[in-house]
């Protein structure tokens, strides 16, 4: 495969970027190698600055949910581009997104947006801070939810210690209000609740896990959240920025039927351009400023770019385009696990919707413990022999890959071809 251009390309950004990437997974270290440079995508396929095409599950990390280069997406940008780019003023796209999402997702009254995901975390969680008068938040182990100071951070010796960073430049201060649990573990959640009796502003989680590799709720896991945080007087927040919109028109909380006092949303609401928003009950938004005294604030808040895009993607979103993706979720979940099943090889193929993971090891895996049990070299292996026939899957075993409507059963069968057979070359 020719890459000689990406090459260049990337020993030109080492002089001027960090590790040569503005974000660390795509630098390929997860899985050796050098990334590749894109010149152009569309539809379900990208393709580098050496003419070679892949076809793409990483989908911009969850926002192209229509596939690349969207046609009423770039209409909606190039006709709000001429218009202007950025006011600082409010704008009518602002009202029509808040509006969309209110109605939605039912959980949310009101909606404050921002510019990223991260950004709309760390105000849910200032926001669920200043409206209860408590400071510790209760994390899961394994769920990302951008590099807030805060979130950081992981279990350390112990279900019930404070938090210790997961970064350099994180004062151990910042998160000693941080208390890490498995995922999954009823019993953890109580424990961590009983020795810190009145002191949880709430439970941040992603509502189906997707930042090491995808793992989902357990039944009555999520209704365990639910009922024991409205008994403690404490905040449930849905980290919905990746399932936001994608797993239904109302996200995780609508396909399993919980509601959480404060979401976070981004990815497919900027239709491919930045932009986060958090929202929920009127009561808690209002004390944000400037009606109450929890203060968030952005120059590009409610861009009209990124609020063009997100609506062009958002109302195309039908009950069909659901029903779609998951035919093709399907199809590409049975295809790999019969692969595995005639190869005799352990693999767990983990799917919601059309968010998707195949680890290198038994299941089931429910967790980040499970998790870490995947066999990341063979995953190396298999990544770049993808890319070699064409496959760009996450280049990293711990993240999730994702469908879009502009995959198909053709698309699903070159891959399932190509899986079978880099694996059986591997298996030799």
């Amino acid at each position: 495969m020719q890459c000689e251009n990406s090459q260049k390309l990337f020993a030109e950004a080492l002089k001027y970027i960090p590790g040569g990437v503005n974000s660390p997974v795509r630098a390929f270290r997860a899985v050796g190698g050098n990334p590749f440079f894109v010149k152009s995508a569309a539809g379900p396929r990208v393709t580098d600055v050496d003419g070679n095409s892949y076809i793409d599950y990483v989908g911009t990390w969850g926002p192209a949910i229509h596939g690349h280069a969207f046609p009423p997406i770039i209409e909606a940008v190039r006709e709000a581009a001429g218009r202007g780019t950025s006011f600082g003023i409010p704008n009518p796209y602002e009202v029509d997104m808040a509006r969309w999402i209110v109605e939605a997702v039912p959980s949310v009254q009101k909606v404050r947006m921002c510019n990223s995901g991260t950004e709309a975390v760390m105000s849910a969680i200032r926001l669920a801070r200043g409206f209860t008068g408590r400071d510790k938040i209760l994390k899961f182990d394994g769920c990302y939810h951008g590099h807030v100071d805060s979130l950081l951070v992981k279990a350390g010796s112990g279900a019930l210690t404070f938090g210790h960073p997961d970064s350099a430049g994180v004062p151990t201060s910042f998160t000693q209000h941080t208390i890490v649990v498995p995922y999954n573990d009823e019993a953890a959640v109580r424990a961590a609740f009983d020795a810190n009796k009145g002191q949880f502003a709430g439970i941040i989680l992603e509502p189906v896990a997707g930042n090491a590799g995808l793992y989902a709720p357990r039944p009555d896991w999520l209704e365990f959240l639910r009922k024991i945080t409205a008994e403690q007087e404490a905040l449930l927040i849905f980290d919905e920025v990746m399932t936001g919109f994608r797993l239904a028109r109302g996200g995780a909380q609508e396909v399993f039927g919980i509601t959480p006092d404060l979401s976070c949303f981004g990815k497919i609401i900027g239709g491919g351009l930045p932009v986060g928003a958090f929202g929920g009950r009127s009561e808690i938004m209002d004390c944000l400023a400037p009606l109450g005294p929890v203060y968030q604030a952005g120059t590009l808040s409610g861009n009209p770019l990124a609020m063009a895009a997100g609506l062009a993607a958002l109302t195309r979103l039908t009950p069909s385009t659901y029903v779609g993706l998951e035919q093709v979720g399907a199809q590409l979940e049975a295809g790999m696990k019969a692969i595995a099943k005639m190869l005799s090889l352990p693999m767990t193929f983990n799917r919601v919707g059309s968010m998707f993971c195949g680890y290198f090891a038994e299941g089931p895996i429910w967790n980040l413990t499970d998790a870490m049990r995947s066999d990341r070299a063979l995953f190396a292996r298999f990544f770049h022999g993808m890319m070699e026939e064409g496959v760009y899957l996450a280049p990293s075993q711990f993240e999730a890959g994702f469908l879009s409507t502009a995959h198909g059963p053709v698309e699903i069968e070159h891959t399932l071809r190509s899986a079978e057979k880099v694996l059986k070359a591997i298996r030799l």
